[in-house]
């Protein structure tokens, strides 16, 4: 009951009129208070203009708060997990963090400054990063483990999935002319922001948009992914179906795609199967029948083996094409751990199958560690190419660009078990550390001054 309490009062405590009296109060004032912990409305109009900076979504008051209220509530779990922040360990941090900008430390602090955030608000940011991780590393990642079972599943879907061979897209192009080009990417950062169907795309182009197909709301006919430049391939790849993509800014204008549909294909031996089954030769159907009334597995099948002496039992893992055609037919109708019994006449052969999986995922090279997976190309590491035109083409300006940032080409090679069980870990280790963050919140007292 005090949970449910405690989760409603944040919940009313969060909602939009969460902060109505900003204006009248001083930039000391508290806002909030978490656990008796003080939240002020300078710390969350910092956070505004830091999150702003960053690009990140919802950087408005309200998501500033909320941020701010999670920071207390883990760095109140770490102090009573007697975890401290050093100041190698801080610096490190900060380092780390600017690094992903290209910048050192002392760059990015400068350049936030003149953006309007100080340093402490980073340094705030980023021992609060520091602090929950090791919390993460100390209380959750013990508890987590990754099955082959769970690996072979993620590694099916991934072989399930179409590879796209031709998308469909709509493009926006906003011209961003030598002293426009904050107006431009306003523009274009709204858009990607707010519109959620084709038809607001289309109404967008055609208000907006500086290309040919501005009339069509952007439309352009189906195009083969192979014929798109490598980079701009990467980027629609990353694109759900029916979405926008966050803006592409290049030499003369801000650019914006949506991706309408798509058409694709499996990978080639997507549909190879290999079967791990066991076959048992036995004088007579009947005993066959006999067996598998209380063999439930294949191992139970070698446990029942043992009674008919001479019986020769075998286990094969074998590609689905190289498996007798007899043997073959059978084995299609079967799920793991069903057995069946092919009499013939003069004799007779059990067959249970024990496993079925693509055969891709058996492939000798799937042990290999393969390259690590492109990282998503970061707007400031995206540089205008210096030929581009004042009212570049959509795929020109963008490929160009993607390309800048280093994005890879070419049909994505199957992961590694390594890399899928490491995507596997993180996704569980995410999970239960919002499933923690959101008991830390449940049980906090929560209060407005």
């Amino acid at each position: 009951m005090r949970r449910i309490a405690h989760a409603t009062m944040m919940a009313v405590f969060l909602g939009t009129a969460a902060l109505p009296a900003l204006a009248q109060q001083g930039p000391l004032a508290p806002v909030a208070y978490v656990n008796n912990s003080a939240v002020t409305r300078y710390e969350v109009a910092q956070r505004v203009r830091f999150m702003q900076i960053l690009r990140a979504p919802d950087a408005n008051p309200d998501a500033a708060l909320q941020a701010l209220i999670d920071d207390r509530l883990k760095m109140q779990a770490a102090e009573q997990m007697d975890i401290r922040v050093t100041d190698e360990g801080l610096e490190a941090g900060l380092a780390e963090f600017a690094g992903r900008a290209g910048l050192d430390t002392a760059g990015f602090a400068a350049a936030l400054a003149s953006e309007g955030v100080e340093r402490q608000a980073w340094r705030d940011f980023v021992r609060v990063s520091v602090a929950w991780r090791e919390v993460i590393r100390q209380r959750v990642v013990p508890g987590i483990s990754v099955s082959d079972r769970e690996i072979e599943q993620e590694l099916k879907q991934e072989i399930q999935t179409p590879i796209i061979t031709q998308v469909l897209l709509s493009e926006l192009v906003i011209p961003a002319p030598p002293g426009q080009e904050a107006q431009a990417q306003a523009i274009a950062q709204r858009l990607s922001e707010t519109v959620r169907s084709e038809a607001q795309f289309a109404a967008a182009a055609r208000q907006y948009s500086a290309v040919p197909t501005a009339p069509e709301g952007g439309r352009l006919p189906w195009t083969s992914i192979d014929n798109l430049a490598p980079g701009l391939r990467e980027i629609l790849l990353r694109i759900p179906e029916d979405s926008i993509s966050a803006p592409l800014s290049v030499q003369g204008a801000v650019v914006l795609f949506y991706l309408r549909d798509t058409r694709g294909r499996l990978r080639a031996g997507a549909g190879d199967q290999t079967v791990d089954y066991v076959e048992l030769a036995l004088p007579s159907a009947a005993e066959g029948a006999q067996i598998l009334s209380v063999a439930d597995s294949c191992d139970q099948v070698y446990v029942q083996a043992n009674r008919f002496a001479g019986d020769v039992i075998q286990r094969h893992s074998l590609p689905l094409s190289a498996v007798p055609l007899d043997v073959a037919q059978r084995l299609a109708s079967l799920d793991p751990d069903e057995g069946t019994v092919i009499d013939y006449g003069s004799g007779a052969r059990l067959v249970m199958l024990c496993k079925r999986t693509p055969t891709l995922i058996d492939e000798p090279d799937m042990a290999t560690t393969l390259p690590g997976l492109p990282t998503p190309a970061r707007r400031e590491d995206v540089q205008p190419p210096p030929s581009a035109a004042d009212a570049p083409s959509a795929e020109n300006a963008a490929s160009d660009a993607a390309a800048a940032a280093g994005l890879s080409t070419g049909e994505p090679p199957l992961r590694s078990r390594d890399e899928v069980r490491a995507v596997i870990f993180n996704r569980k280790v995410n999970m239960a550390a919002d499933a923690y963050l959101a008991e830390l919140r449940a049980d906090a007292l929560m209060r407005r001054p």
